[in-house]
């Protein structure tokens, strides 16, 4: 092929939008859109929402993922927040009652998008259509769920009826022009019964419907290494959240319940201040088809330190 009019079709391609991410990746070799998951500063954006978007943006983040629940989420959801939040010390979630268009704004303003929502099973489930709106209108191509509920994982036969659900799902997503992706939490990396539940999870899943996120922090405390996963389902992982662990950690147990999590959260750290092998796991991943890399430090105190710590340190890769 002609050198001129290889250059000039690679240029178009590399301008359409969703090929951003993969265009500043081939273009520099670095994370040049590094993404931060809002979970890890919800007082902040509760105080005062526009301020907090606008302090990551000057850190020099490009992405933002979004956590539920929504104005429109089932009830069930909004119930379950509203007995969550208050021990946790918050109140707003989603758009800390903004409109959608408010705060497609304010990203907006600050340059930064909204690749991925956090959401949860249920409205998956039965507010798909009212969902995937609200992904379009802010731009965001994955809706994701970040855990699975404990009725859905108690046996094996569980996570195949779960791939099956995953499956449905995701064809009602594609059905909306929207992606469905599965954020790995740390259970279900045990073998059980000769197998490991992820494993079953995921190969019953078409790869076609059903993308993935994974948390390297939960695969890790888990027991599996997330250069494995990443390499064995190539292609798969689109999203990656990035945190480190200032000591090497396993659950206490098989990490299926909440207890067991929380034991764990005094070992987050910031991005290069551990001993998880981050450069490796990035570079991997780069190569296997992660698009997205979002910086999560659940709840982290000082985040105005902390998150402009771990950007320094991704971003520096």
């Amino acid at each position: 092929m002609d050198r001129r009019k290889f250059i000039g079709q690679s240029a178009f391609i590399a301008s359409l939008p969703f090929f951003q991410p993969v265009k500043d990746l081939l273009l520099t070799g670095k994370l040049n859109r590094i993404g931060v998951q809002l979970f890890s500063l919800p007082k902040m954006l509760d105080i005062n929402f526009e301020a907090a978007i606008t302090m990551l943006a000057e850190m020099g983040y490009k992405e933002a993922e979004l956590f539920g629940p929504y104005p429109f989420s089932t009830a069930s959801t909004q119930a379950r927040w509203n007995n969550m939040a208050p021990a946790l010390g918050l109140k707003g979630s989603g758009f800390f009652g903004r409109s959608i268009q408010q705060v497609r704004e304010v990203f907006t303003k600050n340059n930064m998008s909204i690749p991925s929502l956090h959401t949860d099973i249920d409205t998956l489930q039965h507010e798909m259509g009212k969902l995937a709106e609200a992904a379009k209108a802010l731009g965001s191509q994955y809706v994701t769920l970040p855990a699975i509920p404990e009725e859905y994982r108690k046996s094996l036969d569980d996570y195949k009826k779960t791939a099956g659900l995953f499956n449905k799902i995701g064809a009602a997503a594609k059905a909306e022009g929207i992606r469905f992706a599965y954020h790995n939490h740390g259970y279900g990396f045990k073998e059980t019964d000769g197998k490991i539940p992820v494993r079953v999870l995921l190969d019953n899943t078409d790869p076609a419907l059903v993308f993935l996120e994974m948390d390297v922090f939960w695969t890790s405390a888990g027991g599996a290494d997330p250069v494995s996963y990443l390499n064995d389902y190539s292609g798969r992982y689109k999203l990656m959240h990035l945190k480190d662990m200032s000591k090497k950690m396993r659950f206490s147990g098989d990490g299926n319940n909440s207890k067991e999590w929380i034991e764990l959260f005094p070992y987050m750290t910031t991005a290069g201040n551990g001993v998880l092998k981050l450069d490796e796991i990035v570079a991997v991943a780069q190569k296997t088809g992660v698009d997205h890399f979002i910086v999560e430090q659940d709840l982290v105190a000082e985040p105005e330190v902390a998150l402009k710590k771990s950007f320094g340190f991704l971003h520096s890769l």
